[in-house]
């Protein structure tokens, strides 16, 4: 089982980076993907961690990779993938995205975990190419 903790972020268009660094009894690596979302007022981010979790999903399911326990540090997407609760009608189609890329995968689980080195390089990428 590998284990895939994220750190992302997005600029108000949309245009997103997730860091996941991937850690087995190998050792670890780091991998990115670009994403783009479509921005709403009052999520608080939450289109964002959607947006990055389905990248970093289906580029591991597109990389051979089935068995992943996935550490993000939004509380939100953790309680509505374990609790299946309704999500506000603007990320209704992320939430379905998600779910496609996570079911490509023959194991998984969304738990909670923060790792502020990889949101701040995430950060720091697309501060630069908005600056830019």
């Amino acid at each position: 089982m590998l284990q895939a903790q994220l750190g992302y972020a997005a600029d108000r268009s949309g245009n997103g980076v997730a860091y996941a660094r991937l850690t087995t009894l190998a050792g670890e690596r780091l991998v990115r993907a670009a994403f783009h979302v479509r921005r709403f007022a009052g999520l608080d981010g939450r289109e964002v961690a959607y947006g990055a979790l389905t990248a970093v999903a289906n580029m591991l399911a597109e990389r051979g990779i089935d068995r992943v326990t996935f550490l993000l540090p939004d509380a939100q997407l953790v309680a509505d993938r374990s609790e299946h609760r309704p999500v506000p009608p603007p990320i209704e189609f992320p939430y379905i995205r998600l779910g496609c890329a996570l079911n490509r995968l023959k194991s998984c689980a969304v738990v909670l975990g923060e790792d502020r080195d990889l949101t701040q390089r995430a950060l720091a990428e697309v501060e630069l190419h908005t600056a830019a």
